[in-house]
């Protein structure tokens, strides 16, 4: 099934990772949000769990291997076109992690890779779905109203 404009929406997973106070983000190379920082993730295989997937796309995405601490949120990520048509449909799983070997490197997907931390975060051109998981967790500190 293509992508964009799907007949159904894709089961998807993404990884907060933490280490040392900081925390892990890649610049997307595609859509949708394509040169956005964002969560490393990627889609769920038929037959596979959403914690396998998880696991393995973060190793496929960025080269390492992660620790699972807990599930953050689903996420519905509905992205319309100009005549108001669905583009992409994602149901996202998120999870908080810890890296635990491997080398951290980028694949073809990835345009820029980094550890950040809040205030270096918060300055970058974050996907809606990662600024709202890095508040949800409390790194990033909700915008204060005037």
């Amino acid at each position: 099934m293509k992508r964009e404009y799907p007949e159904r929406p894709f089961a998807a997973v993404g990884a907060v990772i933490k280490k040392d106070g900081r925390v892990l983000l890649v610049k997307r190379r595609f859509e949708p949000s394509r040169e956005k920082w964002s969560i490393p993730g990627g889609l769920v295989e038929l037959g596979e769990r959403v914690k396998d997937a998880v696991k393995r796309e973060i190793l496929e995405e960025v080269g390492l291997e992660i620790k699972l601490i807990k599930l953050i949120d689903v996420v519905d990520n509905i992205t319309r076109d100009k005549d108001g048509r669905i583009r992409f449909h994602y149901i996202l799983s998120d999870y908080l992690a810890a890296p635990k070997g491997g080398v951290l490197k980028g694949n073809e997907e990835v345009l820029d890779i980094g550890w950040f931390t809040p205030e270096e975060a918060s300055k970058l051109n974050l996907t809606k779905t990662s600024r709202h998981l890095l508040k949800k967790i409390g790194f990033l500190k909700p915008k204060k109203r005037s």
